[in-house]
């Protein structure tokens, strides 16, 4: 497995300055930025491609990260075909500006040159203090959001390293370790405390904070428990969740988990960008053959189609319009194939996608030694998704906020991030009573 590193270097090393100048340059100047309203955590595209053209690039710097405290990572892992890059006016002569790639630049630009937005402001200080729970995409937004007006932060974390689904969830080929470092330091420079090892056990602990020094709480622990199929046995050696498949990519396992895949046929069971990753990574970490299973068409899968067009180039194979209904084993119980029944598609259901409607007498069998199920995440055991207005963050339990994935589902890290600013915007008014937050904090 020497080789292992080299195949999980980034796929993308994004612009140079002179192509990031250039392609500001394209701009329209639109004077009402359409592209900025599509930005769900608010990051203003148009007002640092506009900084940018003009060569004001610590202008620029400054509103991305003022905006987006993951700004770099958002650039990197957004979807912008669909969200900011739709809106461009540009899209009527050409193509879109192309805006994540400016974002991304942006951000490591100031990493390359040393030039630090939040360094030289003063530490939160003050009696008032709040618990962020989980050290993902919402609570560092939450956190970071709340150091800047002022207000102490302690996150909690149950991990040994902050990041979330960024550094456990998302190989590092697509997010590299150093790009989530240094989004990771800038949150650091606002003050901002963390506790690593800290596991709250359930929101009844969290919530039990609020009488052991915190004035307020947030809950951003996102799902860290995967969907596995109903009804299917669980003990098979050689099946695994994509949870637990990922995270042992990033957390010193990877080549424990090479070994196990490396000339192996090994099967994927979903169709999101979770299952695509998982299937990537398989491939590079030595798979024979890697078979995406789905059982919708491929214009059906959630996955982005940028995503579907890599993997497929790569050469991941895609067994379409099939349902995994069991999983064959040899006499040590470990894993030989997946039985598999061919579907059609029917009417839409809830979703809005045709439901598949499986054909009796149409079961047939894959040969595989490995298997990731990649159906989704949910909520940890006794958890369960929080209710949370979705204007204020706000729970209905008094000095209790909650965001991301843990209300929403299984969602963007762009949503994250605008759940962790709202929620922090929030707890601000609920401690200060809508005075200056800096003021309140003394």
């Amino acid at each position: 497995m020497s080789d292992t590193k080299q195949l999980f270097k980034p796929e993308d090393r994004g612009f140079d300055f002179g192509t990031a100048v250039a392609e500001a340059g394209r701009c329209l100047l639109c004077h009402d930025a359409p592209c900025s309203q599509g930005c769900p955590a608010g990051t203003d595209p148009g007002t640092f491609i506009r900084k940018l053209r003009l060569r004001n690039v610590t202008g620029a710097i400054r509103t991305v990260k003022e905006n987006n405290i993951l700004g770099g990572a958002c650039g990197v892992l957004c979807p912008v075909a669909r969200l900011c890059e739709k809106e461009c006016a540009a899209c009527g002569i050409d193509r879109p500006i192309r805006i994540g790639k400016l974002q991304r630049f942006l951000v490591e630009q100031s990493w390359r040159t040393d030039f630090r937005v939040f360094a030289g402001r003063p530490r939160p200080a003050g009696e008032k203090r709040v618990a962020v729970i989980g050290a993902g995409p919402a609570g560092l937004s939450c956190a970071a959001e709340l150091a800047k007006l002022g207000i102490p932060v302690t996150v909690f974390e149950a991990r040994p390293e902050a990041g979330g689904v960024l550094r456990y969830g998302v190989p590092e080929f697509r997010l590299p370790k150093a790009f989530l470092e240094g989004e990771i330091a800038d949150v650091r420079s606002l003050g901002v405390e963390f506790r690593f090892g800290k596991r709250i056990p359930s929101r009844a602990a969290a919530e039990a904070l609020l009488g052991k020094g915190f004035s307020a709480v947030f809950l951003g622990i996102g799902l860290w428990k995967a969907s596995r199929l109903e009804g299917k046995p669980r003990d098979v050696a050689g099946l695994l969740s994509s949870v637990d498949f990922l995270a042992a990519l990033r957390d010193g396992r990877k080549v424990a988990v090479g070994r196990a895949v490396k000339g192996r046929t090994v099967a994927v069971i979903g169709g999101g960008s979770v299952a695509i990753d998982c299937a990537r990574c398989a491939l590079r970490l030595g798979a024979q053959d890697v078979y995406l299973l789905y059982r919708r068409s491929y214009a059906q899968m959630p996955a982005e189609e940028d995503e579907r067009q890599e993997a497929l180039l790569e050469g991941v194979h895609f067994l379409l319009l099939n349902q995994p209904v069991g999983y064959l084993t040899d006499p040590r119980g470990g894993l030989r194939g997946v039985s598999l029944r061919r579907t059609r598609l029917g009417v839409k259901d809830a979703s809005g996608r045709r439901r598949p409607e499986e054909l009796t007498g149409s079961d047939w069998a894959l040969e595989a030694q490995v298997a990731v199920e990649a159906i989704g995440n949910e909520p940890e055991d006794g958890l369960g998704l929080i209710r949370a207005d979705a204007r204020d963050c706000r729970t209905a339990k008094a000095g209790v906020f909650a965001g991301g994935d843990i209300v929403r589902g299984p969602d963007l890290v762009v949503r994250a991030v605008l759940d962790g600013k709202t929620a922090a915007r929030s707890i601000a008014r609920f401690l200060t009573r809508g005075r200056s937050p800096q003021k309140a904090a003394r």
